[in-house]
């Protein structure tokens, strides 16, 4: 495909008598004015005042390509750089302005034609050979097409560099959303600047959802709404207004047959711990089921646990509580350690529970009951009236069920006495 530079050296401007230049040049202004009046009535988007930016930039443009008509008239091969330049500089305009390339090629071709007949009427008036006008056409034709493909090309460019210019913008923005705040005190840039970078509305809130083994995951038409990033096989998605537009009604629909989970509702700025959750839901998914595979899929809410994800996160502070605070079972038997550490659980449920209240929550006979509650009054005696050690005692004795595969619910280390 010839480019635009050789284009406007080859014919039909060879056939064109160098005269026909000096009849354009003096008319240039009445013809600007009639082909802008045309355009401005045939094509919506260059319907504002000529004295607006987008005015200027049409009759500079139009000025332009009659005198550049002249002189390729005039010297057919003639250097055109500068003209191919200010055309493309034109389609970028566009672009940037937000009009497109329909209303651009229509503003093109209604010069064009504007074009041909004063032409034609200034062959006509200076008595010039009528065979001529076929030609020009021709040579109209040409310009234009070379033109609006030149103006085409700048703003198909501005779109790609805009374009790669957002996925940069949202790429930071994501990870600026997902990455936890370090100590020190150092005060965050906002991220509204970011986000209109990015053309993503900063919501009051967000949620975030992991995809495992994701590979190309997408949610159909929501593009433009979701903030996406692939770590590692996982797709992470920053969810705008979760309570609200259903937009996490789509990403489950779309991670139907996976193994998903979303994080809590936070405001932008805590993205970060909304990923965290949704990652710690995941991980004890795994923990617990470790043979569970995809199949089926599953999509986890990770607020419907977040008890249980705070005392995972400090799991290992966790269990040094549970040394300390449980101490009393570590030379306790095992199985005993098991159904007095059971006990424990039960009477601190409650304030006042008795051991037929007890027996009925653990499902033994109270006389059982009876037994294990003077056992645990021997182990921790006036402790166990005591609001600070029943709310210790509470936290150790779950962060103990949570990690039951890998611990006995007395001390993890303590010697094993059997039954």
């Amino acid at each position: 495909m010839a480019s635009s530079a050789e284009t406007f050296r080859r014919e039909p401007w060879h056939e064109l008598p160098v005269a026909l230049a000096a009849l354009i040049r003096p008319r240039i202004d009445a013809i600007v004015a009639d082909m802008v009046e045309a355009i401005r009535e045939e094509v919506s988007a260059y319907r504002r005042p000529l004295d607006s930016a987008v005015g200027r930039d049409l009759l500079d443009s139009i000025r332009r390509a009659l005198r550049q008509f002249a002189e390729l008239t005039e010297h057919p091969d003639s250097p055109q750089d500068h003209h191919i330049r200010h055309f493309r500089h034109l389609g970028r305009i566009e672009f940037l302005n937000g009009r497109t390339t329909d209303g651009l090629q229509a503003a093109f071709r209604v010069g064009a034609r504007v074009g041909s007949r004063r032409y034609a009427e200034l062959v006509q008036e200076a008595s010039l050979p009528p065979q001529l006008v076929v030609p020009l056409h021709e040579a109209v034709l040409i310009h234009i097409n070379a033109l609006s493909n030149e103006a085409v090309q700048g703003f198909l460019a501005a779109q790609l560099r805009s374009e790669d210019e957002l996925k940069r913008a949202r790429r930071a923005l994501v990870e600026r959303l997902l990455e936890q705040p370090r100590g020190g005190g150092q005060e965050q840039a906002p991220l509204g600047p970011l986000a209109s970078r990015a053309r993503w509305p900063l919501p009051r809130t967000v949620a975030c959802v992991v995809v495992r083994s994701a590979g190309r995951f997408t949610v159909p038409g929501a593009d433009a709404e979701l903030l996406t990033v692939h770590r590692g096989s996982d797709a992470v998605l920053v969810v705008p207004e979760p309570g609200t537009g259903g937009l996490i009604d789509r990403v489950r629909s779309a991670a139907r047959g996976r193994v998903a989970a979303v994080g809590p509702a936070v405001a932008a700025h805590e993205a970060w711990l909304s990923l965290q959750c949704a990652r710690l839901a995941l991980d004890h998914r795994a923990e617990r089921a470790p043979a569970a595979g995809a199949e089926g899929g599953v999509f986890l809410h990770a607020d419907e646990e977040l008890a249980d994800l705070h005392l995972l996160r400090s799991a290992h502070i966790g269990l040094l509580l549970g040394r300390r605070v449980l101490g009393a079972f570590a030379e306790l038997p095992r199985g005993r350690a098991v159904r007095l550490a059971e006990t424990l659980d039960a009477l601190l449920m409650s304030w006042g529970r008795t051991a037929p209240e007890v027996a009925q929550a653990l499902g033994i006979h109270p006389q059982t009951a009876r037994k294990r509650l003077r056992r645990l009054d021997e182990l921790f005696g006036d402790r166990l009236g005591d609001p600070h050690f029943r709310f210790e005692a509470q936290l150790a004795l779950r962060t103990y069920a949570l990690r039951r595969n890998a611990t006995s619910p007395r001390t993890p280390d303590a010697p094993d006495r059997g039954r």
